[in-house]
């Protein structure tokens, strides 16, 4: 049976991988992130408290439970944070992944990185695989630093790219994009949503679907793994309203610019996903099935 290690394990895709794999059923699965194991039914797979920027540690753990294949969700993910704190940054978004990079080619294992959008300007989005990339911010730059340092130095490679990943998983650190704008429109207060910013919304159980199904088929390569429906933000959280069947005339639109944010956003990317869908079998839901999903885990919790 193959061996499976995932990184970042207690965040929002490393949960959903814990579910999707121990639902299927088909590996040996170690979870692994910093602290406590916030995933029940232990049971099911085995976790171990894991610090990536810690290359003793990284070593240490790999050579011993020697996995054929690591994917690698840990990451500092705030795009503002990251621009006041690029020490920070690196340390998880490049330096993490240089030593699980080198703890990957020492026990030949298939090693796979979850990168973003945001390597992208946004001047010509939607992008394929492909597509130069030139980031805005110093979040979009460490995530490319760590593409081009796997491509050049891993011996076995993928690298699968995202956008705007939304869900619900047990004891979450971090809210997203579907959950801000039920909460904020259920409120009933004015709210103000940008117009200028273009995506593809992805919702968390398709990219580990996608993640799960990069390692089944040992695709090495870079592949998106996004959503299949682009839209303005304004228009997402519309979405979102008429699905709850909530007020949108308390939606305000604004440009980018009067945000004053850190950091530079681009202002159109999201995905093309032929390769995915013809090398992987990749399927994504739409983005009205991705809410429902979410709708039952929410009664469901």
């Amino acid at each position: 049976m193959k061996k499976v290690l995932i990184t970042g394990s207690n965040g929002l895709l490393g949960q959903k991988l814990i579910k999707l794999y121990t639902s299927l059923n088909k590996v040996e699965l170690i979870a692994t992130s910093r602290g406590s194991n916030r995933y029940p039914n232990l049971d099911e797979f085995s976790y171990i408290s894991l610090d990536i920027t810690n290359r003793k540690e990284v070593l240490d753990c790999i050579t011993k439970v020697k996995p054929n294949c690591i994917i690698n969700t840990a990451a500092m993910t705030n795009v503002d944070a990251c621009e006041s704190d690029k020490e920070g940054c690196d340390l998880l978004n490049v330096d993490a992944v240089k030593h699980l990079v080198e703890a990957s080619n020492k026990v030949n294992a298939h090693f796979i990185q979850l990168s973003t959008d945001f390597i992208f300007d946004g001047k010509e989005g939607p992008y394929d695989e492909e597509a130069q990339p030139n980031p805005l911010s110093y979040y979009g730059w460490s995530k490319l630093k760590a593409e081009n340092y796997i491509t050049e130095n891993c011996n076995k490679w993928s690298i699968a790219r995202t956008v705007l990943v939304y869900g619900i998983v047990h004891d979450m650190s971090r809210s997203n994009i579907v959950l801000w704008a039920k909460g904020a429109l259920e409120k009933g207060e004015p709210i103000n949503v940008v117009n200028d910013q273009f995506r593809s919304p992805t919702l968390a159980e398709d990219l580990a679907k996608g993640c799960q199904l990069i390692e089944q088929h040992e695709a090495t390569g870079i592949f998106n793994i996004s959503g299949k429906d682009q839209m303005s933000i304004d228009k997402l959280v519309e979405r979102v309203a008429d699905y709850f069947k909530l007020d949108k005339s308390i939606i305000n639109t604004i440009s980018s610019e009067t945000l004053n944010q850190a950091a530079k956003r681009p202002p159109v990317t999201g995905f093309d996903l032929s390769k995915s869908r013809n090398v992987l079998g990749y399927n994504p839901h739409s983005f009205e099935e991705g809410i429902a999903i979410l709708m039952e885990q929410l009664n469901a919790s």
